[in-house]
């Protein structure tokens, strides 16, 4: 067992313009200020790191390395959540996800496309040069216009969904294993990879890589209504990095898991603050103590009511709370008999 790395915050929800979320220094202080130890950095978001100079210099990444180090907090990880999320995108998607996009490649999906795959190997190249093992990114999506059964999905449609994003993401998890890190997919709705019976169907299409893991976030199966504990037990030699944040799903005589198209504040399933919705964070904890994670506990602060600095705030101390300082002996040493092999022979009547 090992005792789990913490806490850390994830900064994509806090950067802004103005300080101290403008700059990694200022911003890496005031996380250090609130009793974090690491900071996960969005890698496409040019305040806080130049992915290109990152990729390129191990110079740069030095220097970045020293900002953090000086305002008092580590570099966990490095997220390519958006430009993963544009590696694959289904036309009706073209215009919501083109805004993520730069502005010269806008209308051009295949252009986009190749964008976001040099993205996510420069991300990887980049972890690499500062010392990390994991990156977060989310797979994209084609087949999620038809999860809902109806109408009727002509044969082999999913199939050749999935058949597609492997094709694209197989050069990506060859270049992590090039780079020695781990691409670790956020398991998230809106996802092609949303559960673990879909992350199963991507798994077998890429023979298995070892690259391809997990980025564990129980929020988003509590509104899915799937068993997050029991996901520890079949994936957690896939689970490298874990996000800690909260959800509740409260279903109505009006909606449920749908949503019903309301926003978030009245849906039945709404992000919350860590400790203020129904996750059972004690008992995820234990399992990834159990099973010997020595990742992060990384925030990431996403809640329909509490304000963020207030979230962040309580996010540090309440994950504090929840590591556990693995035991370096039994609970019941004390009793130990002392016996050899021969005893435990005569033990077991085996000789006299």
């Amino acid at each position: 067992m090992r005792t789990i790395k913490g806490p850390a915050l994830f900064l994509a929800q806090f950067t802004a313009d103005t300080a101290p979320f403008n700059a990694l220094s200022s911003i890496g202080a005031w996380a250090a200020g609130l009793g974090y130890r690491g900071i996960q950095i969005p890698g496409g978001d040019a305040r806080l790191i130049d992915l290109d100079r990152a990729a390129a210099s191990q110079d740069y990444c030095d220097e970045i390395l020293g900002q953090a180090a000086e305002a008092g907090v580590a570099i966990t990880e490095l997220s390519a959540h958006i430009q993963g999320q544009l590696v694959a995108v289904h036309p009706a998607y073209d215009i919501c996800f083109d805004g993520f996009a730069p502005a010269a490649i806008r209308g051009n999906p295949a252009a986009r496309t190749e964008w976001a795959v040099d993205q996510v190997k420069k991300t990887l190249t980049a972890s690499r040069r500062l010392g990390l093992h994991a990156m977060a990114a989310f797979s994209g999506a084609l087949a999620w216009p038809y999860l809902y059964p109806w109408p009727q999905r002509p044969a082999g449609l999913i199939e050749e969904a999935f058949d597609e994003l492997a094709r694209r993401w197989r050069p990506i998890l060859d270049h992590a294993e090039d780079q020695g890190v781990d691409v670790c997919f956020e398991i998230h709705p809106g996802e092609d990879l949303h559960d673990g019976a879909s992350y199963e169907m991507f798994l077998d299409r890429v023979g298995g890589h070892a690259r391809a893991c997990m980025l564990y976030d129980p929020s988003h199966y509590v509104l899915q209504h799937l068993d997050y504990l029991a996901h520890i037990d079949i994936y957690h030699e896939r689970i490298r990095m874990f996000h800690v944040k909260d959800a509740e799903l409260n279903p109505t005589g009006r909606q449920g898991v749908y949503g019903g198209y309301q926003p978030w504040i009245d849906r039945a399933g709404r992000f919350r603050s860590p400790g203020d919705g129904q996750v059972d964070f004690k008992g995820v904890f234990s399992k990834l103590t159990q099973y010997g994670f020595d990742g992060w506990a990384v925030v990431e602060w996403e809640c329909c009511l509490k304000h963020p600095e207030d979230g962040a705030r309580e996010g540090a101390a309440f994950v504090k709370d929840h590591i556990i300082r693995v035991t370096e002996r039994a609970f019941d040493d004390f009793a130990g008999a002392g016996t050899d092999q021969s005893a435990n022979r005569r033990m077991l009547g085996l000789e006299p």
